[in-house]
């Protein structure tokens, strides 16, 4: 009998397969077509994984199946198409190998724009550390954080490593009470970003310049950071701030690893902020009461909850202004003024120097006040206007009244 044509079989299998990992299509659109390799064997029994796979970088690139799992692509026979040097499903430190076989090649990553040290900082990680080091097959390999088939690039939002991605791919394991009790590890750090700063950033205002996991631990070379590192690894993003902490009394501790820099202040998941009214408080959580350090600490909360309560005042003067028909161009100019000098005293009170918050409220009252008296004129001029037009309303209510009463004269004049 004769065996039907590979085009034929890869007809019959090519599409009936599942995609193992193909993105959610739309309800009501349909999914591009991707023409497959009739030349390729592999589809006879892997179609599905092949039809992924062509969806990723890799396969933009040129790349087949057999140049990573070997193989002889042109056989529909599975013994043949298994022969030499065959790897079905690699092991993770086989997964390492495999990938840094190409990505740790300077001169083939080079043409991508692509960093060839991706193995070498694995193996400082803390993953590389347990995988590599220890053998311990519970460390993630390439392939748990990129896929198998589907690797995407990290700006494509479909993509595992994408910035809105990356926390729940984190999650995946730190998430898992039962894997991270092994290690000692707390499994709460997904919830407490998404309430973060950091987080309401990334997911409700789709500012990717925020951190992600990544972007305080690394990605490949994956880290806590170290008590004095803490300041540093901050110092990526908050380079204003950090530069203020440096010229203040915290500084030499936090280099001396006796305090633990912005985590004295903020938490490390669940970094919030700071509201005005409470950093007296914050100070008191090692400075005992009191003392002069919190003393400093008052004085800051003090100045600061002053000019918070300025700039609403500021605000609430414009929207009346607006109210009653004025242009407020000045007024608004002069609140953006003040929201600078208040935004700078968020940076100087980092360190702690009281000058420079007295300097930075002063220029905060001087613009608001400014946009105040504005407002407090114009509802002068106002009240003004309404006590001018009393008069002139009683004698219109006067001649009315005389009017009626001489309409009422005449028609009983008109009886008589």
């Amino acid at each position: 009998m004769k065996r039907p044509g590979l085009g034929l079989i890869i007809a019959l299998l090519g599409t009936a397969a599942p995609l193992e990992a193909s993105p959610a299509v739309q309800p009501g659109t349909r999914e591009p077509a991707i023409e497959q390799d009739s030349e390729y064997g592999c589809l006879v029994c892997h179609a599905e994984k092949r039809r992924t796979f062509t969806m990723g970088v890799h396969s933009e690139r040129g790349i087949h199946c057999d140049d990573c799992h070997g193989g002889d692509p042109s056989s529909v026979e599975i013994a043949a198409a298994h022969r030499g040097r065959f790897l079905g499903d690699p092991t993770k430190l086989q997964t390492i190998e495999l990938c840094s076989s190409c990505h740790s090649d300077a001169s083939r990553m080079r043409q991508y724009g692509l960093d060839s040290g991706q193995l070498a900082e694995f193996r400082t990680s803390r993953h590389g550390q347990l995988l590599l080091g220890r053998g311990d097959l519970n460390a993630p390999t390439c392939t748990d954080c990129h896929d198998a088939h589907l690797i995407l690039p990290p700006d494509d939002a479909r993509s595992n490593v994408h910035p809105t991605n990356i926390p729940a791919t984190c999650a995946g394991c730190h998430e898992d009470e039962q894997l991270m009790g092994r290690y000692g590890l707390p499994t709460n750090q997904f919830h407490d970003y998404r309430t973060s700063a950091h987080g309401i950033a990334v997911f409700e205002a789709a500012n990717f310049a925020a951190p992600t996991c990544t972007g305080c631990h690394g990605s490949h070379a994956a880290l806590p950071p170290g008590v004095t590192e803490v300041v540093n690894v901050c110092d990526h993003c908050h380079v204003l701030i950090g530069r203020a902490l440096h010229q203040g009394p915290h500084a030499a501790s936090a280099v001396n690893g006796d305090f633990p820099g912005c985590l004295a202040c903020h938490s490390n998941h669940g970094t919030e902020r700071i509201e005005p009214a409470g950093i007296a408080a914050v100070c008191t959580n090692c400075h005992e009461a009191g003392s002069r350090a919190a003393a400093v600490g008052v004085e800051i909360q003090e100045e600061t909850v002053q000019a918070a309560a300025e700039l609403a005042a500021a605000e609430q003067a414009i929207a009346e202004l607006r109210l009653s028909g004025r242009q407020v161009s000045n007024e608004v100019f002069r609140l953006e003024s003040a929201l600078t000098s208040y935004r700078q005293m968020a940076v100087a009170q980092h360190s702690f120097d009281l000058a420079m918050m007295e300097d930075l409220s002063r220029g905060v009252r001087t613009n608001t006040s400014l946009v105040r008296a504005t407002a407090e004129a114009r509802a002068e001029q106002q009240w003004e206007h309404k006590l001018l037009l009393v008069p002139v309303w009683f004698l219109a209510f006067s001649t009315v009244v005389l009017v009626w009463f001489k309409f009422r004269d005449l028609r009983h004049q008109g009886r008589t």
